[in-house]
């Protein structure tokens, strides 16, 4: 019987999904292991062999954790709400569901074909009512929860009710909109509905307010920030601009220190742990308040060197600042107004990008230094963003090198502040040598001065100590269709939820997937679309981390209609033990997924204060481009003619990539090639050896590239194992590699290589129950031992090796022994799942599948040397090869050595004068 790897992989496929076999136990007696992938978006172009290698690290893990005795918890299910879908409505008029239901058929086909170990029954999808009812839920605990940071967690609102009605706001030490007022309790009571309602809304964790957001006109809808590339849309390529919205956010800046504090706890990559320190990014000033008598207020900057205030001589405002309207005077109106409609065109990304150039607009108006009393210039600029501290700085140019250029561009005061006058190194010299004009802190030392400063501003009510983040509030409201709704009506212009019983609010039938003529988003088309018939739903729709900020959760009691998950299976698995996915998602999708985690914690809903204990982030698998080279004529236009590789330099030429699923080894079939374009119809080629070789170069995977490689292509010519054992066997997970189709075959080689070993030259099962000898017992336990440390390390490359040399010794052994083998294919089982079930079956096993079966325990006595092959010369001239036991003395050895008849035949009757015998190493007879 042939290795047929077409029928035994849909032959166990179907078996694994007739019977469940990946549902993990309903039994809690066994430790528990979570294995999740970042959920994929089911696009319509499906997956190419680059999407799977996460996935296939994961699921020789989940299947490893099996064999070793683990309750394997490894689901998979689809983030299937998103823009691509609602554009291709938007062209095509088909609902997105329809769209999303076609892609996600189409990649569970290519799943199911690589087979991964998933348990499908727990198979959630965000799209789905039944899952974005507990989605909406969730914005619901949001909604009714305040930050106690008294208590440094959320608590539900209900607890500062009952505090505004017994004591007021006096003692309420919350996270909080600025504004807030002080009451007592009666002048609580005194309010009416709609004052508390609005008191509230500046209290809760998800609360609505005017934000600055990426606009995008022609998609009709507000973009992430990792949406917009150069200030145009990553979608379409449309252009964005800065537009203050109403909009949902999430009060997330609640949880930054304690989001902070668990980057220490957690098992993450350090690249991804700084990035989302950086994204935080925490940082101790003080907060500072410069008069504007004009308009009677205030400007608040936030400021790490307290100490440079002297050094301030111009103040500088984001474009979108709510004071730039009524700071600006009549002359500068026209100035201000076209600088602010330029910013309003980069996206914030773009101008903190912008290192270099040097822009901005005089307001007209003055600040009073809070210490000094002396009139500052209120400028704009787009180097100060409205999202990052208060929207406002005070500039130095002599200690910050932006505020120094802009100083110099437009003319404006440099004061010194320290006895050093070289921009770069003025920080340091502050901290250790003289302040200058300064009356205040002369002579003091940075330690010194820092305290001081900050007393004498709280004294003179201009300023105070400050923690400030970088991290803002995030915004949680799209203008699009295909999206959760959020389950909320509008009374009297305020928010209220709909009842716990009333979820899920479904998203309503639209005529179009477009904006209103009058601006609204799409859910403004939906006919008497009314929350009892007279209040209007929200008509924004949730964004898309909204759906992947909690599903972990979900697949661990998926089917549940009453809870997002019950107390007993969130007590049982707990956290994600292993996570694989993308780094792109560092400051988004595992941000707001920590927020949520925690907030769910809080509310008392679970105990575990992070989701995620580990998490890799696999690297990419880059396409091998290839190229043929198109002959040029005398005017540089482009032939017919096409030159192999090797003779290009002789002709004029330019490359082209070619579509590499029409290259073998880098030779191009030529009759396919006149097929690939219609104007390649009557290529000609000038040929090397009879073939035409092509170029080559390793690019980002990409259709227009052509060197896509479509799994689906590589598992009908070479199987599931195959794709799994190579894709593992091109370098370490984390790291990028090039895919070579080219190497693929020496894989499927060695898979039948493995089949053979169980079967006779006929082809028939030829295992026998005989004892292994010492040689086979050394090779197995090699690989039991090397694939155990490599899997626990997540080293799979260097397991796909070892596998091939140990079957490389066996295949010599001539080893069919039940003993070895079954053994042998437990331990590639996580691998390649396919042929060592089809293995397990004709071993006679009565248990229906491996999957369950034991990991083979490792026995280090197997790996000791008994015996050497002792090199032997002749008068230092290397002879033969003579395996002894190591356990020979020189005297025993001797006599062994003396009596061996090749030995014999290489004295030739001369008698020995001497034997050198260096036990384990050499042996030299001296004659």
């Amino acid at each position: 019987m042939e290795y047929n790897h077409q029928s035994l992989e849909s032959k166990w496929q179907k078996f694994w999904a007739a019977n469940g076999t990946f549902q993990p136990s309903e039994s809690t007696e066994k430790p528990k292991y979570y294995v999740l992938d970042m959920f994929p978006y089911p696009s319509g172009a499906g997956l190419h062999v680059g999407h799977p290698l996460g996935y296939i690290a994961s699921d020789i893990f989940a299947r490893y954790k099996r064999l070793k005795g683990f309750n394997v918890l490894h689901p998979m299910g689809y983030d299937s709400f998103g823009l691509p879908a609602e554009q291709y409505a938007i062209q095509t008029g088909q609902h997105p569901a329809i769209t999303t239901e076609v892609n996600i058929n189409r990649y569970r086909e290519q799943l199911d074909n690589i087979g991964f170990s998933y348990d499908w029954s727990r198979e959630v999808r965000t799209s789905d009512p039944s899952y974005y009812k507990w989605t909406q839920w969730i914005f619901m605990q949001l909604f009714d929860a305040w930050y106690n940071k008294a208590t440094d967690k959320a608590e539900p609102i209900a607890s500062l009710v009952q505090h505004f009605e017994t004591k007021g706001s006096e003692g309420v030490d919350a996270v909080a909109d600025e504004d807030v007022f002080v009451f007592t309790a009666s002048g609580w009571q005194q309010f009416t509905e709609e004052e508390k309602q609005k008191e509230l809304l500046k209290y809760r964790l998800a609360y609505l307010r005017e934000s600055t957001v990426n606009w995008c006109a022609a998609l009709g809808t507000v973009l992430a920030n990792d949406e917009v590339i150069n200030g145009v849309s990553e979608r379409g390529g449309y252009p964005v601009e800065q537009k203050k919205m109403m909009q949902w956010s999430m009060r997330i800046t609640a949880y930054a220190d304690r989001l902070l504090r668990g980057l220490e706890t957690i098992d993450w990559p350090e690249p991804l742990i700084e990035m989302q320190r950086n994204w935080i990014g925490k940082s101790v000033g003080a907060s500072v308040k410069f008069a504007v008598p004009q308009i009677n207020s205030d400007i608040e900057v936030f400021t790490t060197r307290v100490d440079t205030i002297y050094g301030v001589s111009f103040i500088v405002l984001a474009p979108e600042h709510e004071l730039v309207e009524a700071l600006t005077t009549e002359g500068q109106r026209t100035e201000v107004e076209s600088y602010k409609d330029r910013t309003s065109k980069k996206s914030e990304l773009d101008r903190m990008a912008d290192t270099k150039t040097v822009s901005g607009a005089f307001t007209g108006s003055f600040a009073k230094h809070p210490l000094t009393g002396e009139d500052v210039q209120i400028w704009i600029a787009d180097y100060v963003l409205a999202s990052y501290g208060t929207g406002a700085v005070m500039a130095v140019p002599s200690a910050d090198q932006r505020d120094y250029l802009f100083a110099k561009f437009f003319d404006l005061p440099i004061i010194p502040i320290s006895d050093t006058q070289e921009i770069e190194e003025a920080a340091d010299a502050n901290k250790n040598g003289r302040y200058i004009n300064s009356d205040f802190i002369n002579g003091l030392t940075y330690q010194e001065a820092v305290p001081a400063l900050i007393d004498r501003l709280a004294e003179l009510k201009r300023g105070k100590a400050k923690v400030n983040f970088r991290m803002r509030d995030a915004i949680f409201g799209r203008q699009r269709y295909w999206g959760e709704p959020v389950p909320v009506y509008f009374k009297d212009g305020l928010p209220y939820l709909l009842k716990e019983d009333e979820l899920p609010l479904l998203l309503p039938e639209v005529d179009k997937y477009l904006p209103t003529e009058s601006g609204e988003p799409p859910l403004g088309r939906a006919e008497n679309w009314k929350y009892n018939d007279q209040y209007e739903y929200e008509l924004s729709t949730m964004p898309g981390w909204a759906g992947s900020s909690w599903y972990w959760f979900r697949y661990m009691d998926s089917k549940n209609e009453a809870e997002f998950a019950s107390a007993e299976a969130v007590s049982y698995w707990k956290a994600v033990d292993l996570y694989i996915g993308g780094s792109e998602h560092a400051t988004g999708h595992l941000l707001y997924s920590r927020f949520w985690n925690k907030v769910l914690k809080d509310l008392g809903y679970h105990n575990e204060e992070e989701p995620f204990k580990k998490l890799i982030n696999q690297g990419m698998i880059q396409g091998r481009s290839n190229f043929v080279y198109r002959v040029l004529d005398n005017d540089g236009k482009g032939t017919n003619l096409f030159v192999s590789y090797g003779l290009k330099d002789q002709y004029k030429t330019i490359p082209l990539h070619v579509d590499v699923n029409i290259v073998y080894n880098d030779v191009l079939d030529t009759e396919k090639f006149k097929s690939f374009r219609p104007d390649f119809a009557d290529a000609e080629f000038v040929l090397e050896n009879g073939k035409y070789v092509c170029g080559s170069e390793v690019e980002k995977m990409s259709k227009s590239k052509f060197n896509v490689v479509n799994p689906d292509d590589i598992i009908e010519s070479y199987g599931a194992d195959t794709l799994r054992l190579y894709e593992m066997f091109l370098g370490p997970l984390e790291q990028a590699k090039p895919w070579n189709t080219n190497g693929i075959e020496g894989v499927y080689k060695f898979l039948r290589k493995v089949w053979r070993l169980f079967h006779d030259q006929e082809g028939n099962f030829a295992v026998v129950d005989a004892e292994p000898t010492k040689a086979e017992f050394k090779a197995l336990h090699k690989i039991i031992k090397k694939v155990e440390d490599d899997v626990e390390r997540f080293s799979f490359n260097t397991s796909v090796s070892a596998f091939m040399i140990c079957v490389n010794e066996l295949t010599e052994l001539k080893c069919n022994k039940r003993a070895i083998l079954q053994d042998l294919i437990l331990v590639l089982q996580p691998y390649a799942p396919h042929i060592t079930e089809e293995l397990w079956a004709l071993l006679g096993n009565e248990q229906g599948t491996i999957s369950y079966a034991s990991y083979p325990a490792f026995n280090a006595d197997y790996l000791i040397e008994s015996e050497f092959a002792y090199p032997v010369s002749i008068n230092g001239k290397m002879k033969m090869n003579l395996s002894l036991s190591l356990d020979l003395d020189q005297k025993t050895a001797e006599s062994i050595l003396l009596e061996n008849t090749d030995v014999q035949r290489y004295l030739d009757g001369k008698p020995v004068k001497k034997i050198i015998f260096v036990k384990g190493k050499i042996i030299n007879i001296v004659i």
